[in-house]
């Protein structure tokens, strides 16, 4: 039994465990014995990150920091660096100075690490400092974010060590005043540092408004503020704090305490450490979304400043593809030079803490437009990541490059209200939710009338697992928690962008839910990527003209309802006018598009000789100047597949044959303008100007990571003879 279960667990490993499932447990930290002959060195991560804990690996010897040549590095000798600096493991490393070039000696070279020696000097080498190599060759490493728990940070020199980082198991904000308690975020309290299995306050003799900027901003807060000193000393009085045994010192521009250097050995002062001061307090300033109450006075005065940068193509809030305004138009930044500094002014700009990651190569999908900055580099203090240096003239970049970032946001408990039940992996299940019933927490499920897509992108989100893959209107294939059978919550009515289900539109106590309870209760299956359509607008712009079509060459669009209404009850020998165009999707997100419907249930169209996957793919509509519509036309999918792709992508998609219909990551689906129902009858339209619009996917049938570009927008004029189209653009640009 016991070999069983941990064969169903390692069927998940690669998928790595959703936040809140069980762990493994972790072996405690000891701390190592080394002989009295052993070299004593210190470790720390610089150089030109993407997240904190990753970079160039360098040692402190003899009193001079260096660095460590890539000759026959491996990863168990990454494995070693990371574990002297506390995490639990090494997920890679990299060689030819990816980090950027350190300076000073190269203390090692040509490493044979077996992966469990306790210090980097027990490992086999050519010698301390004696190498062969160049700084071109200084290898980095990136580790697991996990601390080993009780981990003890240990000086092992005795002089002390300059810009040594700092190594602690955890950190956290420990509210301490009554009136901050109960209050979600936490915004102040104690900074306090998990050292050794034991949490320690930090001495404030030596701490800076910069230390706090870091600490506020690892806990997803823009800034800090002052905050009340005389209740802290009080509260100091009555208890004795247990101080760690040394101080802190940042610039106020790194993205985590573990950049932070270490400050004076505190110990060394007396035996009551601290004399003079008190125990360090944060008092953190959140972002508008995060704000304890919405000051509905103020946002009716005063109307939120245009923002100048917006995150795209993220699962959760706080992630997304990096987009610019300038001169009117939404555009990407290239990801030359970018690191978790520039990240991290674009996470404070949007009202989040400091950057997580920093991610390259359109890791969140693919943008469309101009690259608008390239090779960007910030102090870290601008307001704005258009204050930014960036190089005018280094242009070339593709969308591939596109750069996006992960930003640290305030935890605001709601992972702990929801959970998925009885799926056969840790990302699908029934949902069942936390509710309040006559004064304590039931948990329950939720019916399932009207659950779609956007509720469940919602369910995902909110349990940071990625986007919605499917949403289910009957789950009794998955048996839940028996005790949560009964249905808490009904009309659930969400606009897709809620950080929580409970933000969303429902019921509320008085609950009505006549046909989705009990076996037919919601349930999601979420996925880490999604596809993302966008329309090429200038496709449209250059393909659009008119044609006049007889009926009796219009029967089987007649037959789909591709026609206005009037075409009812005319003569088969007269004539209809159609505006037609072509339209080129592309699949710019980091999965393919499938149809929803399973090929089993696709529709066979005897007239136009294929299969339909989706009933409505993509509207396409004529409204006059204030808002009407006076002509329409629609396309049911009727065959997705790659008409083009990207250099070097493949293509996979092909209907000829009842083939698998889709949309390939990096290719198009052309519908050209010789297709039938690849247009809008206007035959009743009178000449004049009009906005021309498409919406793919309008029913949000199949998810995507972003659905604010799905709809294209142009001018049109029509003169009676001729018919065009200008200013077409995507979404909201």
């Amino acid at each position: 039994q016991e070999k069983r279960r941990n064969l169903t667990l390692a069927q998940y490993d690669h998928m790595g465990y959703p936040p809140g499932y069980p762990d493994p447990e972790l072996e405690q930290y000891t701390a190592p014995q080394l002989m009295p002959d052993t070299p004593r060195v210190q470790l720390r991560l610089a150089g030109d990150k993407r997240k904190h804990n990753e970079g160039r690996v360098e040692v402190f010897y003899n009193g001079e920091w260096g660095t460590v040549c890539d000759d026959d590095f491996t990863l168990h000798s990454a494995q070693v660096v990371c574990r002297e600096l506390g995490y639990v493991e090494a997920v890679s490393w990299s060689p030819s100075s990816k980090y950027g070039r350190g300076q000073g000696p190269i203390w090692f070279d040509n490493l044979h690490c077996t992966g469990r020696e306790k210090t980097l000097s027990l490992c086999p080498s050519n010698g301390i400092g004696i190498s062969d190599c160049k700084h071109s060759e200084d290898v980095g490493v990136v580790c697991s974010d996990k601390r080993i728990p009780g981990f003890k940070f240990v000086n092992t020199l005795p002089n002390h060590v300059e810009n040594l980082d700092i190594q602690v198991e955890d950190v956290r904000i420990r509210p301490i005043l009554s009136s901050y308690r109960k209050r979600i975020p936490v915004t102040e309290g104690y900074v306090e540092v998990k050292d050794g299995g034991k949490w320690k306050q930090i001495c404030n003799t030596e701490w800076s408004v910069f230390n706090s900027r870091v600490i506020c901003g690892m806990f997803g807060f823009p800034g800090e503020k002052k905050y009340n000193a005389r209740v802290y000393k009080m509260f100091a009085r009555r208890r004795k704090p247990s101080y760690w045994d040394f101080s802190v010192n940042c610039t106020g521009n790194e993205a985590h305490l573990s950049s932070c250097k270490l400050g004076q050995d505190t110990s060394l002062k007396s035996n009551s450490t601290c004399a003079e001061g008190l125990p360090v307090v944060v008092s953190c300033v959140p972002g508008r979304a995060f704000a304890l109450t919405p000051m509905v006075g103020f946002r009716k005065a005063f109307r939120q400043e245009q923002a100048l940068v917006r995150l795209r193509g993220g699962a959760i809030v706080g992630e997304g593809r990096v987009e610019v305004l300038k001169n009117g138009e939404w555009g990407t930044i290239c990801d030359d030079n970018w690191n978790l500094l520039s990240a991290t002014v674009v996470c404070r700009e949007l009202g989040f803490g400091t950057a997580k990651e920093a991610l390259s190569g359109g890791r969140l999908g693919q943008g469309m437009g101009p690259v608008h900055m390239n090779e960007v580099e910030c102090s870290g203090f601008e307001k704005s990541i258009t204050e930014c240096y960036f190089n005018k003239e280094a242009l070339g970049c593709s969308h591939e490059e596109d750069a996006a970032i992960r930003c640290n946001v305030p935890a605001m408990g709601f992972q702990e209200r929801l959970r998925l039940n009885g799926g056969r992996n840790p990302y699908e299940g029934r949902v069942e939710v936390l509710v309040e019933r006559n004064g304590s927490l039931v948990w329950g499920t939720i019916c399932s009338e009207g659950w779609g897509t956007m509720e469940a992108m919602v369910v995902c989100r909110q349990l940071g697992l990625g986007f919605a893959n499917n949403a289910f209107q009957e789950t009794w294939y998955w048996p839940g928690e028996v005790s949560a059978d009964t249905v808490v919550m009904s009309g659930v009515r969400c606009s897709g962008t809620e950080m929580s289900l409970s933000h969303c539109l429902h019921h509320g106590a008085h609950l009505s839910c006549p046909r989705g309870g009990g076996r037919n209760a919601a349930g999601v299956s979420c996925s880490e990527t999604a596809p993302d359509l966008v329309l090429n607008p200038q496709v449209v712009e250059q393909t659009t003209y008119m044609e006049d079509r007889p009926m009796f060459m219009l029967q089987c669009a007649y037959e789909e309802n591709c026609l206005a209404s009037t075409s009812n009850q005319v003569p088969a020998n007269s004539y209809r006018r159609l505006l037609r165009f072509s339209s080129q999707i592309h699949n710019n997100g980091q999965s393919d598009f499938r149809p929803k419907a399973s090929r089993h249930s696709w529709v066979w169209h005897d007239c136009h000789r294929h299969y339909h996957s989706m009933e409505v793919f993509t509207h396409y509509d004529l409204f006059s100047l204030n808002g009407t519509k006076v002509a329409e036309g629609h396309k049911a999918s009727f065959c997705l597949e790659d008409s083009e792709c990207d250099e070097g992508i493949e293509k996979r998609y092909e209907c000829a044959n009842f083939g698998d219909q889709g949309i390939t990551v990096g290719c198009w689906d052309t519908y050209r303008h010789d297709i039938d129902c690849q247009w809008v009858d206007i035959t009743d339209i009178k000449p004049g100007d009009y906005i021309f619009r498409i919406n793919i996917n309008p029913n949000y049938e199949v998810p995507e990571s972003d659905y604010t570009n799905n709809v294209m927008k142009c001018r049109c004029r029509y003169d009676g003879h001729r018919v065009w189209m200008y200013s077409c653009h995507n979404g909201e640009t």
